[in-house]
């Protein structure tokens, strides 16, 4: 095991974070654009593992409910695809509520780092 660097954890998370929120912000920009096809980025997860990173929870119930692909909206399940009249995939309310959890998790994130980046320096002085 591998220690983790949490600012470089953060940092990750910052990119991928920009990254959907470039996303999510084309799917609204092409809302009336006929025949588009909305598009996500992976869940964070999934890129923690590539990168030998993981998420474990140390006791049940640590990590608090569970995340599950269907949380995330994904337009990759068929059950959550709309066609709608002008042949597009992009439905405003999912949308913005992805750019709703982008918002929260850059507050997150940055309140988490500030944080660190506070005991650290009290740690020096």
């Amino acid at each position: 095991m591998q220690p983790v660097n949490l600012f470089h954890l953060a940092s990750r998370q910052a990119e991928w974070l920009s990254a959907r929120q470039a996303a999510v912000a084309g799917n609204i920009a092409n809302a009336n654009t006929g025949g588009y096809r909305a598009v996500d980025v992976e869940p964070f997860e999934k890129v923690l593992e590539r990168t030998g990173v993981s998420l474990t929870a140390t006791q049940e119930g640590h990590f608090g409910t569970r995340v599950t692909e269907a949380s995330f909206g994904h337009q990759d399940d068929d059950r959550t695809t709309a066609i709608l009249p002008s042949e597009n995939t992009v439905v405003m309310e999912q949308e913005l509520m992805k750019a709703g959890e982008v918002g929260r998790a850059f507050e997150m994130n940055t309140a988490i780092v500030k944080a660190f980046h506070r005991m650290m320096l009290m740690s020096v002085k």
